[in-house]
């Protein structure tokens, strides 16, 4: 089944957006991930903030790019449901852990973990309501 056709007969809850808002949404996000994100090695690399600091954003990207071959190429909501997790709770950490060094960091990616959160939260229905 084609990846596409099969994410729309899956059941979704009634608070889903309509396919079309992912794009946008993603776009506006991927700009404050590529800024903050770089700037955050960019600091690392000059040895203005500890090698540590960089993990949870190298986690996050990791396991963000990892999510749609797991969602639309295996077809699967659980691996999906764990990975989601996984970019919410990396990001957490990573804003956590950069917010002594350059709070602006933190700040600037509150679109992010509030569109995450409710990712998680939509992501877990889906699979709930598909199990």
């Amino acid at each position: 089944m084609e990846q596409t056709n099969w994410y729309a007969t899956l059941i979704k809850p009634s608070f889903a957006p309509p396919a079309y808002l992912f794009g946008p949404v993603w776009s506006v996000l991927y700009v404050i991930i590529a800024l903050s994100f770089t700037y955050v090695f960019y600091k690392v690399w000059q040895g203005e903030i500890p090698k540590i600091i960089a993990v949870p954003f190298i986690l996050n990207l990791i396991f963000n790019v990892a999510f749609t071959p797991i969602q639309f190429g295996l077809q699967n909501n659980l691996l999906a449901a764990i990975d989601i997790t996984l970019v919410l709770t990396s990001l957490i950490f990573a804003m956590w852990f950069i917010y002594p060094y350059a709070a602006i960091v933190a700040y600037a990616n509150i679109p992010y973990l509030l569109w995450v959160v409710f990712a998680t939260i939509l992501q877990y229905n889906i699979t709930y309501l598909n199990w």
